[in-house]
């Protein structure tokens, strides 16, 4: 069995970790189903070109509460593209977050855009589920794993043709996920354990990672001006998560999203 750091921790994360490990035992006991083709993955842009985004379904999180399930998950997926979004992230944790593996199928069948699983990855059985649900990339949250365990998952998930999406929060952070090699890395502006958002710390491990390294911002993007700050930074794209989730008709307000990204 995989483990999470040793080191202390407090808050929400401990809590989330607490309850994968129980889920990790139960996936283990589950048939999944048979892989299909991957999707191309491309969201480095070069200068001039608009921000990339990634949207997202999510039922509920610990920061927001419950959100909005007005669409299914296939409708959901259908706007976005409809609506612009470069990729989809779906949430695939259970207790936190009211996801299940089985939105990743029902996503892959009603929208051609690439998927990523956001889950908290302890475990190859979760690659396994990821990539037999229609999964193209995985999260991998270096908070989350140990110094020897991220460079292992990295590997397997390219092992299982799944692109190593890599969060991290710090310089610190921003290391350990360049030595485990990982090429696509998310900043995240929202410190997992204590939710409190910084939006310039996150500006400035981005502008610090390679130029060869797709650089994701993560968290706290709710406004037109808000992605248009960020499309003006190093950031290659950006998640937009809980502001679309809150609408049960997220159209508009990603319309007015994907206008602000251009530079």
């Amino acid at each position: 069995m995989a483990s999470a750091s040793q080191s202390p921790r407090a808050g929400v994360l401990e809590r989330i970790l607490a309850q994968k490990s129980e889920d990790v035992a139960r996936l283990r006991q589950r048939r999944f189903p048979a892989p299909g083709a991957r999707r191309a993955l491309d969201l480095h842009r070069k200068p001039g070109e608009p921000l990339r985004l990634i949207t997202e379904i999510k039922r509920r999180s610990p920061s927001a509460g419950a959100l909005s399930t007005h669409l299914s998950v296939a409708d959901r997926a259908r706007a976005y593209e409809r609506g612009g979004a470069n990729m989809i992230s779906v949430l695939c944790d259970e207790a936190f977050f009211d996801g299940r593996f089985e939105h990743l199928q029902e996503a892959r069948a009603a929208s051609s855009l690439p998927l990523l699983c956001k889950d908290f990855v302890i475990d190859e059985v979760q690659l396994d589920a990821a990539r037999s649900f229609g999964a193209d990339a995985v999260l991998l949250i270096v908070r989350c794993l140990d110094a020897a365990r991220l460079p292992v998952l990295v590997a397997a998930a390219r092992a299982r043709e799944l692109e190593p999406f890599v969060e991290i929060v710090d310089d610190r952070e921003a290391a350990r996920a360049l030595e485990a090699g990982a090429t696509w890395i998310g900043v995240n502006a929202r410190d997992l354990d204590t939710l409190v958002m910084d939006r310039e710390r996150a500006r400035t491990t981005l502008a610090a990672l390679p130029d060869s390294v797709t650089r994701v911002h993560l968290s706290g993007l709710a406004k037109p001006e808000d992605v248009a700050l960020v499309a003006q930074g190093p950031a290659h794209a950006a998640l937009l998560g809980e502001a679309l989730m809150r609408l049960d008709d997220p159209t508009p307000l990603l319309t007015a999203l994907v206008a602000s990204a251009r530079p």
